[in-house]
């Protein structure tokens, strides 16, 4: 019997001191993998990811680096760059970093794996786009509520025709982050300043963008308002300084086919709903709301006759009527699903559809989000095309 075939996979993995690129990227994913003796292809072929750390912090590389059993760190991305054992580059930098890093790693001959927003502008992403064409390295852009398990049971029911035509689609999107004078913030300062790439607006219109594309229909035009709610913040040093960028956005959406989808995105919000994020999604034949793991549906047969009378209470409860999609799959954390998606293209060429442009086309829709609440208007969202 042959002896068993393991791909190792170099990546380097640039931003792992900050909390997505640490937290999602190389526990939830990578480590996970490792853990799992590798991505199993067959029962005699693996793909076994091996990273080098890179980040400015040497102090924050050498501690996590001991934490995973001390994986190779770097503070030197060139040098990195030009080991031909990592052929991966991964990117979960701030945003105003991140295009830069990318270019230097196309340019060294490397695949690209990066975290949205890919760049802070679309002319700059469509760039990263072409660059990685024409040196003729596989890309590919983190969608990770593509995998989320609620999602996952919208798009079978889609698949199901569950929902007959669909009519609209509204999301809820945030909670309260605190302003870190009292309460220590969630999120870093930096997300609260333009100058530094912040914004829920180039944020969370990125994942938007993914979300309607390849659930509902295409994006033809949006509406959006944004909002800086909360002014002035205080940073990991506590010191105050003004949020210079927007913490709250309430777009509308024209899809492909007619349906209208909606919106709101918050971090100055509390939150009264069933999760951090829902969708709910109303179709001529039934309607489903999903969270993050989970889905309700009520289809039309099962769809009450309420009558308008504010004098009186209402004789329903609205919750009751719907009913709970049962668990018939098994999910693995969203990161950890797309990458190991990104492993099987990298080693076996197995097809990987959100690459660069996809990263560009929500770049597209922030910048064309911010261009609508500076005119006040409904804006176009042309077709973004590979040539």
């Amino acid at each position: 019997m042959s002896a068993p075939t393991v791909h190792s996979v170099g990546i380097v993995m640039n931003g792992v001191t900050g909390r997505m690129g640490l937290n999602q990227h190389l526990r939830r994913s990578i480590d996970a993998i490792r853990r799992e003796g590798g991505l199993k292809l067959s029962e005699s072929e693996t793909i076994l990811p091996n990273p080098i750390l890179v980040g400015r912090n040497q102090a924050k590389l050498e501690a996590i680096s001991a934490e995973f059993g001390g994986l190779p760190w770097t503070t030197d991305l060139g040098a990195a760059l030009s080991d031909p054992a990592y052929p991966v580059y991964f990117d979960a930098q701030t945003t105003e970093r991140r295009a830069s890093a990318v270019q230097a790693a196309i340019a060294a001959g490397k695949h690209i794996y990066c975290e949205k927003p890919v760049a802070t502008g679309v002319a700059e992403a469509m760039d990263l786009y072409r660059a990685a064409r024409h040196a003729g390295v596989k890309h590919g852009v983190v969608q990770d509520k593509l995998w989320l398990p609620g999602l996952l049971k919208l798009q079978t029911l889609i698949k199901l025709g569950f929902f007959g035509r669909i009519l609209s689609v509204r999301g809820e999107f945030g909670y309260w982050v605190f302003e870190g004078d009292r309460v220590p913030a969630q999120r870093p300062s930096w997300n609260y300043r333009r100058e530094d790439g912040g914004g829920i607006i180039i944020d969370m219109l990125c994942h938007w963008r993914y979300v309607l594309d390849n659930i509902f229909g295409e994006v033809k035009a949006v509406s959006c308002l944004g909002a800086t709610h909360v002014p002035e913040r205080w940073d990991e040093s506590g010191r105050p300084y003004r949020a210079t960028a927007d913490d709250s956005a309430y777009a509308t959406f024209e899809l492909a086919g007619g349906i209208i989808a909606h919106f709101n995105s918050s971090w100055a919000v509390r939150v009264r709903r069933d999760d951090l994020l829902t969708i709910q999604v109303d179709g001529s034949l039934g309607s489903a709301v999903a969270g993050l793991r989970h889905c309700w549906i009520q289809p039309y047969a099962a769809t009450p006759r309420p009558v308008w009378n504010p004098d009186i209470e209402s004789p329903l409860n609205y919750f009751d009527g719907w009913q709970k999609v049962p668990e018939q799959d098994t999910f693995d954390n969203a990161f950890k699903r797309q990458w190991e998606l990104f492993l099987r293209h990298i080693v076996k060429d197995e097809p990987f559809r959100w690459g660069l442009l996809e990263g560009a086309k929500g770049v597209q829709l922030a910048e064309k989000g911010i261009e609508s609440w500076n005119r006040r208007a409904w804006v176009d969202v042309p077709e973004l095309t590979a040539g």
